[in-house]
């Protein structure tokens, strides 16, 4: 695939993902995509990783990426931005705030015969407590 190439399958693979839509999903990642995700979770599998996309998609119903930059380099896509939405379902045992939340993101995908294979995810999780109220401003800083 050409670098233009990978990055619009990347960038149509998180569409897919903030919209909810697993059928659209599976046709761009591999039935046996590894990687980590959110929380250090490792995911081996498309199942696994779509399981852990619709968890997103119901604490985040309204959820979106909003990705500042995209760089490929050979079979990778690298993409730094931000997600924004609406907690409106319960994460990691928070019950939903109704809260708007904005946090870094910053995903490596590897991308093999026009589907992804690997997805390294990192988000900025400790931004995200606090937002929702479930950690105190100033901690977790040593």
């Amino acid at each position: 695939m050409t670098p233009e190439q990978s990055k619009a399958l990347v960038l149509n693979a998180y569409a897919a993902f903030d919209q909810g839509d697993v059928n659209r999903g599976r046709e761009l990642v591999a039935p046996d995509v590894t990687g980590c995700i959110m929380g250090g979770v490792q995911i081996a599998g498309a199942d696994a990783f779509f399981e852990y996309a619709l968890s997103i998609q119901a604490a985040f119903p309204d959820g979106y990426h909003v990705f500042e930059e995209v760089i490929v380099e050979a079979d990778k896509v690298v993409t730094r931005g931000v997600f924004r939405g609406t907690h409106g379902g319960a994460l990691m045992g928070i019950a939903p705030s109704g809260k708007t939340v904005e946090f870094s993101v910053i995903h490596i995908d590897r991308v093999q015969n026009g589907k992804i294979i690997e997805h390294w995810g990192q988000a900025d999780v400790l931004s995200l407590l606090r937002q929702l109220g479930a950690m105190p401003a100033g901690a977790g800083l040593a």
